[in-house]
C-alpha cells in the first residue's frame, strides 16, 4: 500500500512545507494502560518514521510541534522526561540525519532552557546544517503569540537604532522576524488526535494553509496516513481569497 501511495503523490504538486501538531501521545499510553512517558517514547518512534517518508517524496520543509511554551504548566516529572527525551533523540538520531541529508533547526524561544540546554543543541543541530534536503524544524518551547510579540519588540528595537523605517513595515517585513524567516508558509497542517485546533502554532504562517484532521493518535500515525494527508492536499484548489 505504501508504494501504491506514494505513486499517487504528484511530484509537481507537492506542498513546500507541511507541519505537524504532534497530538496524542498522553492518551495513547492510556489506551495502552501505561505511564504518559510512554506514549512521548512512542512518539519519537512516529517522528522517526514520519521524517523517513518526507525524505523519500522529496519534501523540503517540515515543521513538528515538540514542546509548547504551555507546556511548562505540566508535572516537573513529565516535563523533566520531554526535556531529556528531546536532547537524548537529537543526539541519537544526529548522524542519521546528516546521512540522509536532513537540516535540522530548533524554532522557538531561548528563555526558560537552561543555557546549557540552548548551547547543546545549537552545536548539535549544527553538524546538519550544510546538508540540503528535507529542512526539519523542531518547534521547542514554541509558542505562536510569543513568536509575534518577539518580532514586534525587535523591529520596535531596529526602528529605534535606525535600522528599520516604520514606512518600510509590511507583512513581508514581519515574517522575517518570525522564527521562521527564510522560510515559506506552511502549505499543510496535520493535526492527530481528533482536536481541531491551531493550540499557539504557527498562528501568522498558517494564514492560508489547508488542514489535515484525523483521530489518529500520534504514535500510530503511520507513512500511508502522512501520503493520504498530502494527497488531499493536492485534490484541493487553493484560490487565496481570489475567487
Amino acid at each position: 500500500m505504501l508504494d501504491e501511495l506514494i505513486k499517487e503523490v504528484s511530484a509537481a504538486e507537492m506542498p513546500s512545507h507541511i507541519a505537524i501538531i504532534m497530538d496524542g501521545n498522553g492518551r495513547w499510553a492510556e489506551q495502552h494502560n501505561q505511564k504518559r512517558i510512554s506514549g512521548h517514547k512512542e512518539g519519537v518512534n512516529a517522528v522517526r518514521r514520519i521524517v523517513d517518508i518526507a525524505g523519500e517524496i522529496n519534501l523540503k520543509y517540515l515543521t513538528i510541534y515538540a514542546f509548547s511554551t504551555e507546556n511548562w504548566g505540566r508535572s516537573k516529572t513529565e516535563v523533566g522526561y520531554l526535556l531529556k527525551l528531546i536532547m537524548d533523540s537529537l543526539n541519537k538520531e544526529i548522524n542519521g540525519l546528516r546521512k540522509n541529508n536532513v537540516n535540522i533547526r530548533f524554532i522557538g524561544s531561548d528563555k526558560e532552557l537552561s543555557e546549557s540546554y540552548n548551547k547543546k543543541v545549537i552545536e548539535t543541530c549544527k553538524k546538519s546544517w550544510d546538508n540540503d534536503g528535507l529542512h526539519l524544524n523542531i518547534a521547542m518551547n514554541y509558542g505562536s503569540r510569543r513568536e509575534i510579540l518577539e518580532a514586534f519588540n525587535k523591529m520596535r528595537a531596529d526602528i529605534d537604532k535606525g535600522e528599520l523605517l516604520e514606512d518600510d513595515i509590511s507583512e513581508a517585513t514581519v515574517s522575517k522576524y518570525l522564527y521562521t524567516a527564510g522560510m515559506p508558509d506552511p502549505d499543510l497542517i496535520i493535526r492527530t488526535s481528533g482536536e481541531q485546533r491551531l493550540s499557539n502554532f504557527l498562528i501568522w504562517q498558517s494564514a492560508y494553509s489547508e488542514f489535515w484532521f484525523t483521530k489518529t493518535l500520534w504514535p500510530d500515525f503511520s507513512k500511508e496516513e502522512f501520503l493520504q494527508a498530502i494527497i488531499g492536499y493536492q485534490s484541493r484548489k487553493r484560490s487565496f481569497g481570489k475567487r
